[in-house]
Formats: C-alpha cells, structure tokens, sequence
C-alpha cells in the first residue's frame, strides 16, 4: 500500500463502504462486485482500496477473530503480526510483572499494542513506515492510553517507559537468520535496548540457535502445530530458572507450557514400542524433546530424529499420539500391497528423516477402500522404516 491508496482509504466514504460489504459477499467474482459498485457511483481508486482491505479483513479473521471487522492492514503488516491470542500472553506477562508504560518498538499494524492497551497498559507505538503507522493509528484510536509515534524505534526516548516490545523486521532477502544483522535494527542492538529497560524481543523461531544471548529466556509459541515465534525475554519478564521454554497453544485447550533451565539431555535410543510421540514443533525448537520423553517414559527412535517410543499411553499436549500398527521395511510395493491387503484407502503420511515427497508417493500406492491410517515414514537406529499406525486423540 502506498500513500495514495492510504489517502484514498481514510476517506469516510470508502470507510462507510468497507463496513457495508458483507461477509457473504463473493470475492471470486470480483469482475461482477467492482462493477455493482462503480455502478453505486464509487470512483475506480476507491472501490480498489476498500476491496484490497477487504479481503485483508477476510483473511486477518483468523488471527484477530471479530476484531480484524474493525481493523485496516498492509498485507506485510498481517503476515508479521502476532495473533491476538498470542499478542494477549505477551501483555499479560509485562501486567504481571508490574510495568505500566510499554514501548512498542516496531509495532507494525499495532497487534500487539492493541493487547496491551485493551488490559489498560500505557503503550507508546513507534512505527518507521508512514503508511504502516498510519494504520496503526486507526487500529489504536479506540483506546485512550495508546498513541502512535511515526519515527525510528532507535531515535525513540525511553524517559518514563517501563518495560519494552521489540519485532524486528526481517531485512530484504535474508531467509536463514545466521547473523545478528540478518533483522532491522540488528539483534546486537535488540539486545542493547534489552538491557537498559525490560523487554521482550519477537523473533523468527528458525533463527539460528547459536545466536541466541546468554542470561535471557528463550520462548517458543506455537499455535495448533506450527510454531509462529520465538521470543526473548529479559529483566523481570524473564522468570527465574527458564532458559528455554516452549508454549503449545491448540484450539480451545489452555495453553500448556513445558521448561528448562537449559536445554535437556538426550534420552537413549531404544526399540520401538507400542507408541510413537511425534513432539510438538515448539517443543523441538526449544530443545526440550529429552524431557519430553522422560515424562513418557519414552526413548528415542533415532539419535538425529525428534520421534519418540514408548510402552504405554500418556497423555500430553506437547505431542501427538499414534498407535504403531505395523512395522514394514520402506519398499513402495511391499506397502502398496500391505495397504490393499488392509482396505485402507484414506491414509495420512508423515515423514521425517526419509527424502520422499508424500504428495508423490501417494499416487503410486494406489489406496483403495474404506478404511484408513497413519503411514510414518522415518528412520530407525539408521533403518529406513515405515510404520502402519493410528492417531490416539
């Protein structure tokens, strides 16, 4: 979005026809809604702005839920901002701690700073992109104890803050995170604002691991499988004794947290069991599948693979649970015919350890039949295995 579109946008007219289009409105047919609004007498600039935000509406429902009805977005803006649930954890932990007066440095659309203000936090919003803390402002105007600052979040005084936010930009081009000046500012420089004031710096959870500081707690989120941000927490945010922790959220379940003063010791590889855990991603990242496993009385399938086995059922929100059916050498028509021989023909593949695309093998299995499973394709002790199972939950 560039500043004409903005200009464009926060006009109360396009504004009125953002809130009068429906959520049942058909944006596959695009051609036929554009011309029932010029034909409403809506100019081509305008109906452009309001139908791009509308479809960011759409699809910002399933990180804001009903208040993305309300909210403007740029599509970068969506992409990096926390889900509200997510952003809702992160204020609750500066209110616990006591601080009132949050520096949002790098706010972007105000996600965050929308959580903080919404449990009565004073939030100073700092955004370097004109249009983007433009937006910000729009999404922040209903609450009094936050203001939008366009700006540098180095430039930005800390006189009178307590505590601070941090998202740093991913710069254009880097994918692998193996340098501290891989974000905007640099980690170095994250790092240096941490340790004047309170603070907790989001970032990318592939980032790599020997970059991660000494003295600050490592959290891992993630969000129904996918792991969505690693953040670091310094001063009193960060709770004694966590190093590295990893917060699973799923569904409508509370939000389960497994941590460490470092990362745990390996388990043991064993022989397979009557189950198989696959860890959560958070959980993997963190480096705490070792603890994992000991909870379960469980062991490792493979020294360089996050699968564990064990005897007995227990369960636990930090992994998913299947039933091991079968054990099969990984030879394609030993499987195709094991899996007709069975009916089975609605079958879920998972893999890891093993270089084969599920979306090709599939085809050439030929499933056939009304029953169904979970086909795990990894290793064991060194083995290239397959294992027929169930899901438990």
């Amino acid at each position: 979005m560039d500043a004409s579109e903005l200009r464009e946008l926060l006009t109360p007219e396009a504004l009125q026809l953002l809130d009068s289009l429906e959520p049942s409105d058909d944006l596959s047919g695009a051609v036929a809604l554009v011309s029932r609004l010029r034909r409403a007498g809506h100019p081509a600039a305008r109906v452009a702005a309001v139908l791009t935000q509308y479809r960011l509406r759409r699809r910002a429902v399933a990180k804001f839920g009903p208040f993305a009805e309300r909210m403007l977005f740029t599509p970068d803006g969506l992409e990096q901002a926390s889900r509200l649930t997510v952003a809702a954890l992160h204020a609750g932990r500066f209110s616990a701690a006591g601080l009132e007066h949050i520096a949002d440095l790098g706010c972007g659309i105000g996600g965050d700073a929308m959580a903080m203000a919404a449990i009565d936090l004073r939030v100073t919003a700092v955004e370097r992109d004109e249009v983007t803390a433009a937006i910000a402002a729009y999404n922040l105007a209903p609450w009094d104890s936050a203001r939008v600052v366009h700006g540098d979040a180095l430039e930005q005084s800390l006189d009178g803050i307590d505590g601070i936010w941090l998202d740093p930009a991913r710069r254009d081009g880097v994918s692998r995170l193996t340098s501290p000046d891989d974000w905007s500012p640099s980690l170095d420089q994250a790092l240096a604002l941490a340790a004047q004031r309170p603070a907790g710096i989001k970032l990318a959870p592939g980032m790599h691991r020997d970059l991660l500081p000494a003295g600050l707690e490592a959290l891992w989120i993630s969000v129904d499988g996918d792991v969505v941000e690693l953040v670091l927490w310094s001063g009193v945010l960060a709770r004694p004794g966590v190093a590295r922790a990893a917060l699973v959220l799923r569904g409508d379940q509370p939000p389960a947290e497994l941590r460490a003063e470092a990362d745990s010791a390996d388990v043991e590889v064993g022989e397979l069991g009557d189950y198989l855990y696959e860890p959560d991603r958070a959980v993997i990242r963190a480096r705490l599948i070792g603890d994992l496993a000991r909870s379960l009385g469980g062991r490792m399938l493979d020294e360089t693979i996050a699968y564990i086995t064990a005897d007995r059922l227990e369960p636990t929100p930090f992994a998913r649970a299947f039933r091991v059916l079968e054990r099969f050498p990984l030879d394609e028509k030993l499987l195709a015919r094991e899996l007709a021989a069975r009916g089975i023909g609605t079958l879920e593949i998972k893999k890891r350890g093993i270089d084969i695309d599920p979306a090709k093998l599939r085809p050439r299995l030929k499933l056939r039949g009304d029953a169904s499973a979970v086909l795990v394709l990894t290793r064991i002790a060194g083995t290239r295995t397959a294992l027929l199972a169930e899901r438990c939950d």
